[in-house]
């Protein structure tokens, strides 16, 4: 087999967030500059990373067996995990507050901004997000850089804010977002990569 170095990818990845439920761009948004143009709407950019921005999808297969073989028979499809990590590098309350699934509650005054992280009761219903990640593909038939966007549409975060103060530790939120079942009908991952 061949090598086709056009098929390997390297690259920093955006990354997005929206209420979920939020209207998604059409595929066809992913154009020859596809990789320059945000998403737009209501999707807000999480600005700078440190550590990459991954997708990771873990299946797990639970072998079927009988007595009489000594080898598994087949396998089904017994768990699906989709989870996207990211190091959210721009210290934001806001950013704070999206990758802690908004149990915070905002305040200003003139010339300052306030954030109280609550404690909800276990009952309380959290708030879903949906993420967009845009990444890179393999380069196009015409050999021009090419997107990968990953739309992930419901999501909680896993956060760990680390708000360090020493002169060579600096400051992030490393969050992992676990993708959930939307419906039926609406798949929770969706990828599309430019072609042309």
């Amino acid at each position: 087999m061949s090598v086709n170095a056009a098929n390997l990818v390297l690259g920093p990845a955006r990354i997005y967030y929206a209420a979920f439920g939020t209207s998604e761009p059409a595929d066809s948004a992913v154009t020859p500059t596809g990789y320059l143009t945000p998403p737009g709407g209501s999707w807000v950019d999480f600005g700078g990373t440190d550590g990459g921005v991954t997708v990771e999808i873990d299946t797990t297969y639970t072998p079927l067996q009988v007595d009489q073989i000594v080898m598994d028979v087949g396998a089904r499809l017994t768990e699906l995990k989709i989870t996207v990590t990211a190091g959210l590098a721009e210290i934001t309350q806001t950013n704070i507050q999206q990758a802690l699934n908004s149990i915070t509650s905002s305040g200003s005054g003139s010339g300052y901004i306030t954030m109280d992280v609550q404690v909800p009761s276990s009952a309380t219903q959290p708030t879903y997000s949906a993420l967009i990640i845009d990444g890179w593909a393999p380069y196009t038939s015409g050999g021009n850089p090419a997107l990968r966007r990953a739309i992930v549409r419901k999501v909680l975060s896993q956060a760990k804010v680390t708000l360090s103060g020493d002169k060579k530790t600096q400051q992030k939120v490393e969050a992992t977002w676990q993708a959930y079942y939307v419906s039926s009908s609406i798949n929770p991952l969706h990828l599309v990569d430019e072609t042309t």
